[in-house]
């Protein structure tokens, strides 16, 4: 009977482990450029992030453009179009030699 709790435990253990790892997370940090009710922009170097967020974003402090933040930012893909692969050509015979 300990076996089998055990056992159950190790599995339970293990697909939660699983669900919890999810996709990959990054992280970008500058000062704000602009702030709309679906992005923000972050300067990065020289560059300008521009990261989508929705109701569901949490905000914590005040962010308004110049203070500094840090955005905490997932990849998710919204569209997946596939198309055929192209035909491989048929490989050419050595000639044969007399």
């Amino acid at each position: 009977m300990k076996r089998l709790v055990f056992l159950v435990g190790i599995v339970i253990l293990g697909v939660s482990l699983v669900w919890a790892a999810g996709p990959k997370s990054y992280q970008v940090t500058g000062p704000v450029l602009e702030v709309r009710d679906d992005a923000i922009v972050v300067e990065k170097g020289k560059e300008k992030w521009e990261i989508a967020k929705d109701k569901d974003t949490k905000v914590s402090g005040d962010v308004k453009v110049g203070s500094k933040v840090t955005v905490y930012y997932t990849m998710k893909a919204t569209e997946i179009e596939a198309k055929a692969a192209p035909a491989k050509p048929a490989a050419k015979e050595a000639p044969k030699k007399k």
